[in-house]
């Protein structure tokens, strides 16, 4: 994953639970950068062991703090530049949806190591539609929950998300349905 990513997640870490844990979190995960470099691809693994160390010294599941993540990486990436491609991406969360890997195209121009995922989406009507998320990386599902409900806001929306296939379970891959609540 790109440092952007591991930028936010420590930005995220150090902003709910100060420097100190943070630097504990990264001891704890056998990290020893000291800035990561938005532009330079890192290893998913060391991800990964932030994550795993992050829930385990705050004691909370890895799939809980995905979750926040994914949500905080939608304000963080907006904070970062990536605002106006998120609104080219479309007026309305199931458009957004839509256009998600067209607007993966145009981050992989900066970023030419990016491995996206895809997303399909399938039954759309005016208050609900089923997102289908496909990924090499595994267990990154709870962070789409986050990222959905972070667009959500971001579109002044709440929402009910219901996870319908799991990959983890068998499926080839993870799906959601979707429903915008009045």
């Amino acid at each position: 994953m790109y440092g952007l990513v591991n930028r936010a997640l420590e930005e995220m870490m150090r902003k709910t639970h100060g420097d100190a844990t943070w630097e504990k979190i990264k001891e704890r995960a056998g990290v020893d950068i000291e800035v990561f470099v938005r532009m330079d691809a890192y290893p998913d693994d060391i991800t990964y062991k932030l994550v795993g160390a992050a829930s385990e010294l705050l004691n909370q599941p890895a799939e809980a703090l995905l979750k926040a993540f994914g949500e905080y990486w939608t304000l963080y990436t907006g904070s970062e530049g990536y605002g106006a491609l998120l609104d080219a991406a479309g007026s309305s969360l199931q458009e957004t949806l839509a256009n998600l890997d067209d607007l993966h195209v145009r981050v992989g121009l900066m970023y030419p190591e990016l491995k996206p995922p895809s997303f399909r989406c399938s039954e759309v009507t005016a208050d609900r539609l089923v997102l289908h998320y496909y990924s090499t990386r595994d267990g990154l599902a709870p962070m789409v929950v986050g990222l959905i409900e972070g667009l959500g806001k971001r579109f002044g929306q709440t929402l009910e998300i219901e996870r319908l296939a799991r990959r983890e379970s068998g499926d080839d891959h993870d799906s959601f349905s979707i429903r915008i609540l009045p």
